[in-house]
């Protein structure tokens, strides 16, 4: 029986999709390697931001949707996303940011991991984290279980390849249940619990290298949160293939969720459910890849389209806002 492998990527909502783009790849220094649309809502940008080639557990993803009011916070949602960094650079990072006026939190240390929490234009909560699992290679990752993620320096980054971001590290969730979602975790998706910490409980597949655990915090007293801009939309968990997909979204109805039939993403196939606290899931296939339609060295520079929405790109071209160049 397989399970999951990892995040495969984590989709937030944004505002201004030019002060997005500023601040990912400009000031995080992260290549944008696919510029495309909500395919749901192709009037909005859908902006994908990764390692040099786009790996995946290296993708942060966004819609921009400028016109939605300030999330709320509460049960039910993903709290927090989290970046690899490699050992020992949070003070470059702590440096830079304060440079460019971003607004940064308390360091913090996190079952034995150095953090920086900070705070995007648009209210979404980051931290950098500094994890043993980051190495600068375009080999494989590999941790416990056989898991692993490719990381590719982008040599055109803003940030020298030694401080760039690796990936994905992990995501939070706040939860009004723990029980029910740590079980689902468990039994559908192949977590285990990891350790308990200042309130926070850790669940992992394989281990729980980088970029392949949870975070959970119960509180059952707070009120149900709703997506706006500065929140999480989901998180997206690695599946080797459309085989792999299938019997992991058995398991996930066979566990009382709700999967949807798999949807063509045209770089991935995917199947979105939610967990029994709330928080939207996906299972992304590893390919076909970005790449499947665009030189790896100029991922990023067009607005690319899925085949079966190009008899609308000059309507959809005609309602996106233009994109300049990321200024930092």
């Amino acid at each position: 029986m397989q399970d999951v492998r990892g995040l495969h990527h984590v989709t937030a909502i944004a505002g201004p999709a030019q002060e997005n783009l500023d601040f990912y790849a400009g000031i995080l220094g992260m290549r944008l390697v696919k510029k495309s649309v909500n395919q749901d809502d192709p009037g909005t940008y859908h902006l994908f931001y990764a390692d040099a080639e786009g790996h995946p557990g290296t993708d942060l993803t966004f819609f921009p949707w400028a016109q939605m009011a300030p999330s709320r916070r509460g049960y039910g949602l993903s709290s927090e996303v989290s970046l690899t960094v490699p050992p020992g650079s949070l003070v470059f990072w702590a440096s830079r940011l304060q440079r460019y006026g971003a607004t940064i939190g308390t360091p913090e240390e996190r079952f034995g991991q150095h953090a920086l929490p900070i705070t995007d234009p648009h209210g979404l909560s980051v931290a950098l984290v500094e994890s043993n699992d980051s190495l600068a290679t375009a080999e494989p990752v590999q941790g416990e279980g056989g898991l692993g993620r490719t990381f590719t320096p982008w040599e055109e980054s803003p940030v020298p390849v030694e401080h760039q971001i690796r990936g994905l590290e992990s995501a939070r969730m706040v939860e009004r249940d723990l029980v029910v979602t740590s079980s689902f975790l468990t039994k559908a998706m192949g977590f285990a619990h990891l350790g308990t910490e200042n309130g926070w409980h850790r669940y992992g597949v394989g281990g729980g290298k980088s970029g392949s655990y949870v975070d959970l915090r119960e509180e059952p007293t707070m009120s149900r949160g709703a997506w706006g801009t500065g929140s999480i939309h989901h998180l997206a968990w690695r599946v080797d293939d459309e085989a792999h997909q299938l019997e992991m979204r058995k398991r996930v109805a066979e566990n009382g969720s709700r999967p949807t039939l798999v949807i063509d993403r045209f770089w991935f196939k995917s199947v979105y459910f939610p967990e029994p606290g709330g928080v939207l899931f996906e299972l992304a296939t590893e390919g076909p890849g970005f790449a499947v339609d665009e030189d790896r060295a100029h991922l990023g520079e067009s607005l690319v389209l899925p085949p079966w929405l190009e008899a609308d790109r000059a309507t959809i071209e005609g309602v996106l806002p233009k994109l300049a160049p990321p200024r930092y």
